[in-house]
């Protein structure tokens, strides 16, 4: 990591702490509405006013983007999700979460792009960038854990009833990071003009973006069957109580966490490609061993509490390695534009994800959970030996 960059880590580390607390908040959601007259269909149609709105804005963030510069516009939508979780705590309606989740994705959209944009303009090899990535992107995984242990701890004590008021915490540090935002010094590659990004996006019209981009929406599709379901899976059909699903999350946040801290570390050492598909492997061995203890040892379910949230220190690593290593090959001032593509086929994985697993959960098909999930990494290990495979020959 530069110098220049590591003075203004700890805002792009910050900004995706809460832009984690607020995108993986929809575990507790689920959790919490489910106990309503709400149905998982409506929970799961929830999560595409997330998504969508992502997927659909990320091309016009890039113009706004361009107008503004990368600094301003993160501060803008660290703005707007500060006021929205302020907002949060008074309302009761089940519409406001729908238009609530519609511009928290429009702001982590914006945000995301400035992020990957200012980490791309300082740094350029790629090693380099997979070790920032994966540092930064660390970050998200505390989010996680922040958000399902503190609102945990809230709906399992006598204050219950106020759990919502948790997201001021959000609110006061998006105000901090602001702050922080403001005074860090932060220099920008000037980007394409918006009258170019239509002709430009026909310049990523090339096989092995293609293959990059579907390998992006399986890695965050089967993310999303954990991060916001697995809490539901664990209460409804391993019967733990409300508080302990959520720290099923936590957990594995925490070795998410872990797996990405490392990799950071490591990455230098390895062959890209082999790290990544390494990582695949155990994952796909892991889901092995959870299938086989749920379908031939069904009277002992225990071990698999345990066994889900160590899947994150491998699966973690897979989105940040995958992306550094197209990211580092992409001109600085077309970051911007290449980075919504990533945002968009990311948050189409995961409302896609999203919708199939609101009907697995609402025809009581539990059972098939694990197995999902295998099916699922499979398919990733397949796309991803293929773009691996075709990059190498070119």
């Amino acid at each position: 990591m530069t110098s220049k960059l590591s003075k203004i880590s700890l805002p792009l580390k910050l900004t995706f702490l809460i832009f984690s607390m607020v995108l993986n908040c929809m575990g507790l959601l689920i959790l919490q509405l489910a106990d309503t007259n709400i149905t998982y269909g409506e929970l799961g149609f929830l999560e595409s006013f997330k998504d969508l709105p992502i997927a659909f804005i990320s091309l016009f963030a890039v113009s706004f983007i361009n107008k503004t510069g990368a600094k301003r516009a993160l501060i803008f939508a660290l703005a707007i999700v500060g006021f929205c979780s302020c907002l949060l705590p008074f309302v009761e309606v089940f519409w406001f979460y729908k238009l609530w989740f519609a511009i928290i994705g429009t702001c982590f959209a914006i945000g995301k792009i400035c992020v990957f944009g200012i980490i791309r303009n300082n740094i350029s090899d790629e090693k380099s960038l997979a070790k920032t990535m994966n540092n930064v992107e660390a970050s998200f995984m505390i989010g996680i854990f922040l958000v399902n242990t503190g609102f945990g701890w809230l709906i399992s004590s006598q204050y219950s009833e106020f759990w919502k008021f948790g997201f001021l915490f959000i609110a006061v540090l998006s105000i901090v990071t602001i702050i922080l935002l403001s005074k860090a010094e932060i220099s920008e590659v000037k980007s394409l003009e918006n009258k170019k990004i239509r002709s430009e996006l026909s310049g990523f019209a090339t096989p092995s973006v293609i293959l990059f981009l579907g390998v992006v929406f399986c890695i965050v599709f089967v993310e999303q069957g954990f991060n916001s379901w697995l809490p539901s899976f664990y209460k409804n059909h391993l019967k733990v109580n409300s508080f302990f699903a959520l720290q099923a999350t936590s957990f594995l946040s925490l070795f998410s966490y872990t797996g990405r801290t490392i990799t950071a570390n490591i990455i230098r050492k390895f062959s890209l490609p082999r790290y990544y598909i390494a990582c695949i492997s155990l994952i796909i061995v892991l889901l092995i061993t959870i299938v086989g203890i749920q379908y031939f040892d069904s009277q002992d379910s225990q071990p698999l509490l345990f066994l889900f949230p160590v899947i994150g220190l491998f699966l973690s690593p897979l989105y940040p390695v995958i992306n550094s290593k197209m990211i580092a090959q992409v001109d600085k001032e077309k970051i911007n534009l290449f980075t919504s593509l990533i945002v968009i086929f990311s948050s189409l994985g995961s409302s896609i994800s999203s919708i199939i697993m609101a009907i697995l959960f609402g025809k009581e098909l539990l059972n098939y959970y694990p197995l999902y999930i295998l099916s699922s990494v499979i398919l990733l290990f397949v796309i991803s030996l293929v773009f691996f495979t075709f990059t190498k020959r070119k």
